[in-house]
């Protein structure tokens, strides 16, 4: 079985290559820089790969998303140290199959690369409970129709209130500056603003934000 690693820790990426070579038939290649795995991939067929979360170029989630645009059909799992919990749906929407963490043991990881490799998914079961995603549903006076916000959308809305730049959110919030402009391109569409202000307005106006600073 042929398994992609990529993390940029180099002294994490061998040691997981040794746990994870040290079961029979299992082969892994190690990458440290995104921006070759794009290449990698499109040379070499990889029967499960594992994407860190959090690496300083690109997060393992938008790497995802760029890989399957490459192969479909790829099985990617997040292996990180970082809490999955808060970024379970924009981890779930960016098309992984799974996430293992990098505290698991040995027998752990070797069970979650095999399960994978079936294509099973690999939730912790803890996660299980917010596959139905819960929303925020708000209605404005002067509104014909309903508002949703997703839990994601509404911590977003938190740390906008709190007057952070862009780098404090995404840092805060464990994503790429990349995801989170995405994110709030999207949050304005809903809302149907243009800027910061704009949404934070609407926001307390709807009822999402309280009317109150949240300073």
């Amino acid at each position: 079985m042929e398994i992609l690693l990529v993390d940029d820790h180099r002294s994490v990426v061998e040691g997981t290559k040794m746990l994870i070579e040290s079961e029979p038939g299992l082969n892994v290649t190690i990458e440290t820089d995104v921006y070759c795995v794009p290449d990698i991939v499109r040379l070499k067929k990889f029967d499960v790969m594992l994407f860190d979360l959090y690496m300083p170029s690109m997060n393992g989630a938008d790497l995802a998303r760029k890989i399957l645009d490459y192969v479909p059909d790829a099985i990617i799992l997040i292996y990180s140290g970082f809490e999955i919990a808060p970024h379970f749906n924009l981890l779930m929407e960016s098309g992984v199959s799974g996430f293992i963490a990098k505290t698991s043991t040995r027998e752990q990881l070797i069970q979650a690369i095999r399960c994978a490799a079936r294509k099973e998914a690999i939730v912790p079961m803890f996660l299980l409970k917010q596959l139905r995603r819960q929303e925020i549903v708000v209605q404005g006076e002067k509104e014909r129709e309903e508002t949703t916000i997703t839990q994601e959308e509404d911590k977003l809305l938190r740390e906008l209130a709190k007057g952070k730049s862009n780098k404090e959110i995404s840092q805060s919030l464990l994503i790429s500056q990349r995801s989170l402009e995405y994110s709030l391109t999207e949050l304005f569409q809903k809302l149907q603003v243009s800027s910061r202000v704009e949404v934070i307005k609407k926001a307390k106006r709807l009822g999402i934000l309280p009317a109150e600073d949240l300073y």
